[in-house]
């Protein structure tokens, strides 16, 4: 057991309740920070080709901001995570209205979603990983969705440089559930210039196009001869900046790529995506057993949000790769279904890979 797990005092919430920040760091001195409240990575220090360390993450450096300006930076979403048109869905003939808090929409679990709520934590430790085990149950009714939740997420960094993210939940009732984790990451540095050289690769021959209000349209459209195509590793900047409608309608990337399975219900790990930064030499590849990646280039950032370095923000200063099931599935009855039931288990995976090149 090479790696090490260490805990500090990261505040107190606006109700008075305590936040911890874990520091998990392994054999090569890779560190994750992740604070109890809404399980969020706060950062995630890896090296460059040259071993020089950096915080790659987006974050704040107190839980007020996490709490009162946060654009969901490394949290965990839930209970839906994305978008769900008109904030409703329709269960077993009941029709169930959420928290409209995106527009017309519902978005990463409502008002007050899993971001907001400050998890139950047990630390965990292995032949060459250290882990964290969050809890957290989510009541029946919880921001307008049906079942009590009980939900667990468990984050091991391992000593091959892995980030791994496992997603567990039960219901007492039926329900529906998407859980992701919404880093933000920048792999020249936190803070430090934008993502447009950063070179993308995207497993996926199809994505979702959406509406004026970012839902899917139901069509698994070809990305072939779009922006969209990632099939091959390109800079992210020609396709952030192009007229494309789609671009256009998401501000930027902010859409998801439908991964390379024969069968959409195919839960076998699979390498979703590889992105690198050629000035440092850092490289991400994300894994998943979900059937879908939302890759968003932070076009909403604006410059008004001050980092845990105390450097500004500013748009298209980091992206986020979030592994998911569609949005909107539970309105889109073609889409892979995120039904759970009683006596069911929810059960997905995500590794964050971190390599040079």
């Amino acid at each position: 057991m090479s790696g090490t797990i260490n805990v500090r005092p990261f505040g107190t919430t606006a109700a008075g309740v305590a936040v911890e920040e874990y520091i998990l760091t392994n054999a090569n001195g890779v560190e994750v920070r992740i604070i109890t409240y809404g399980g969020t990575l706060t950062s995630v220090r890896v090296p460059d080709r040259d071993g020089q360390f950096a915080n790659i993450a987006l974050g704040f450096a107190n839980v007020a901001d996490y709490e009162t300006r946060s654009p969901y930076f490394g949290c965990i979403t839930g209970r839906y995570a994305n978008r769900l048109a008109q904030a409703r869905f329709t269960l077993d003939g009941q029709v169930y209205q959420l928290a409209v808090n995106d527009g017309v929409n519902a978005l990463h679990g409502g008002v007050k979603g899993f971001d907001n709520q400050v998890w139950q934590a047990e630390t965990r430790q292995g032949d060459g990983e250290v882990g964290l085990a969050l809890r957290y149950v989510s009541p029946d009714g919880d921001e307008g969705y049906p079942g009590t939740l009980d939900t667990t997420v468990v984050y091991t960094l391992t000593d091959g440089n892995d980030l791994r993210m496992e997603y567990s939940a039960t219901t007492d009732a039926p329900t529906v559930v998407n859980l992701t984790n919404h880093a933000y990451f920048n792999l020249c540095g936190e803070g430090t210039r934008d993502i447009y050289e950063h070179s993308l690769w995207l497993n996926a021959d199809r994505y979702t196009p959406v509406d004026a209000t970012l839902i899917p349209t139901g069509e698994l459209a070809p990305v072939a001869g779009t922006p969209f195509d990632f099939r091959l590793p390109k800079p992210i900047a020609p396709g952030q900046r192009s007229g494309h409608e789609q671009i256009v309608a998401g501000h930027g990337y902010d859409h998801n790529w439908v991964l390379n399975r024969a069968d959409l219900t195919d839960t076998t790990m699979m390498i979703a995506a590889r992105i690198s930064d050629p000035a440092s030499g850092r490289v991400l590849e994300v894994w998943t057993t979900e059937p879908g990646i939302q890759f968003y280039a932070g076009n909403f950032l604006d410059g008004t949000l001050v980092g845990s370095g105390g450097r500004l923000y500013r748009q298209s200063d980091a992206f986020a790769l979030e592994t998911q099931h569609f949005p909107d599935s539970p309105n889109q009855p073609h889409f892979p279904s995120t039904v759970l039931r009683p006596g069911e288990q929810y059960h997905t995976t995500t590794i964050y890979r971190f390599t040079v090149a």
